[in-house]
């Protein structure tokens, strides 16, 4: 097994990691970042890298992908030690530091040990797996997706597209302009999406077809059509279709973390003002920790990433203070 020591480790390599493996770079600290995915970037890269983030602190608009892209070349000025499709297992913290250990995503791969003088968990939402559409059957690759990582892919077709999540409705949005036709199925007549996202779905030529299910999903080698049945009266509808989006949310895992003794509330990692959990030396940021007032959006996550860090720096060096200065004032 693999060793590697380090100032600060960051579980997590999405935006919130990346922006603090950078920071720590910034605070003078050695970093090295897990993540269980085989790319950097989280969710983010993996479900929405043609998405347009509009949150982000002087981006008016920036895709996804373009997003992630810049975080990592601001990241690798710290020079981080990248350990990809591993997953942390067990912790064992001690007087000045802590150690991580992992196993691997590929079966028969090596796990790594990883001593760092703190923790910084910024998982997003831990591990993540697509919801999947009960009408579905096996027809998942064959005309059923539950993301869409190239929007160009669906050029032409006519998509139905089931959720009233923002997932769905900024799919049935960014597919409007390149399908041959978009349905948006929901079975409520209500979007649980941003008001923004709704009142420009609503302004579209988007097909709003609710309230309805997907009952059935029919055709031989891929998909070729689908049953929508009424909520309330039970009525149905048969729709020629060649491609269905099912974004009806995520089951996440925090997997071996859960058990690390952490407070946890609905899944996510109790946190003080100072990003710090229950747990000496382990800190938490972004989408997987919780506190009064919580607001989730990337830019927050990037503020208690840097928050987490300058708390973390006196733990790295006794001499160092929790005040970074100006940023300017580096050299």
């Amino acid at each position: 097994m693999d060793e590697v020591t380090v100032d600060v480790l960051i579980i997590g390599a999405g935006p919130v990691g990346l922006y603090g493996a950078y920071y720590a770079g910034f605070r003078g600290m050695s970093v090295a970042v897990i993540d269980s995915l085989p790319e950097v970037g989280g969710q983010l890269a993996a479900l929405y890298p043609e998405k347009n983030i509009y949150d982000v602190a002087g981006f008016p608009a920036v895709r996804g992908q373009d997003l992630v892209d810049a975080l990592l070349e601001q990241a690798q000025q710290s020079k981080p030690t990248f350990l990809l499709e591993q997953r942390a297992t067990t912790v064992d913290i001690h007087d000045d530091g802590v150690t991580v250990t992992t196993e691997p995503s590929t079966p028969g791969e090596p796990g790594v040990t990883v001593h760092a003088r703190a923790v910084l968990i910024a998982g997003g939402m831990g591990t993540f797996e697509p919801k999947e559409l009960p009408a579905g059957g096996d027809f998942a690759g064959r005309g059923l997706r539950y993301f869409v990582p190239r929007l160009a892919d669906l050029t032409g077709h006519d998509v139905v597209v089931v959720g009233g999540g923002d997932s769905a409705v900024d799919w049935a949005l960014a597919l409007e302009p390149l399908a041959n036709s978009v349905a948006l199925v929901h079975r409520r007549d209500a979007f649980r999406a941003h008001e923004k996202s709704v009142a420009q779905l609503q302004e579209s030529s988007v097909e709003l077809v609710t309230p309805y299910e997907v009952t059935e999903v029919h055709g031989g080698d891929a998909v070729e059509r689908v049953t929508l049945e009424h909520v309330e009266t039970k009525e149905t509808v048969s729709r020629d279709v060649k491609t269905v989006v099912a974004a009806i949310g995520f089951l996440t895992d925090l997997g071996p973390m859960a058990e690390w003794g952490m407070d946890l509330k609905r899944r996510r990692i109790l946190v003080d003002r100072t990003q710090r959990t229950n747990l000496p030396r382990v800190f938490a940021a972004g989408d997987i920790a919780m506190y009064e007032g919580k607001v989730a959006l990337i830019s927050v996550g990037f503020g208690e990433a840097a928050t987490a860090i300058n708390h973390i720096a006196p733990l790295v060096n006794t001499k160092w203070k929790t005040t970074p200065g100006h940023s300017s004032d580096a050299l």
